[in-house]
């Protein structure tokens, strides 16, 4: 079975956030900083992708429901992952607060 998307939805891109490595070697606050914007960064572009759609679709015609549909899916769980992260080192900042020195 062989699918064949139209090529507004191939033109869909994900963005991609920045891997570690990619910060910078010394440690430094500067790079947890850096890798925070660009997650915040890619969050609010897949948002900004989303919102593009639905207005092309609603106003101009342009596009298709699946196109903007899936837009708004990426959005929706680029925020989620997001917020999912964000919790991770909120807890693991408490953890860290609450041990003895």
């Amino acid at each position: 079975m062989n699918l064949s998307f139209p090529a507004t939805i191939a033109s869909i891109s994900v963005p991609a956030i920045a891997s570690p490595s990619s910060a910078s070697s010394s440690g430094s606050a500067s790079g947890f900083a850096d890798a925070v914007g660009a997650a915040i960064g890619s969050v609010e572009s897949a948002q900004s992708q989303a919102q593009t759609a639905a207005s092309d679709l609603l106003l101009h015609g342009n596009g298709d429901v699946h196109t903007v549909a899936l837009a708004a899916q990426s959005a929706e769980l680029s925020l989620e992952l997001f917020q999912q992260v964000r919790n991770k080192f909120v807890s693991a900042y408490q953890e860290i607060m609450k041990m003895p020195m």
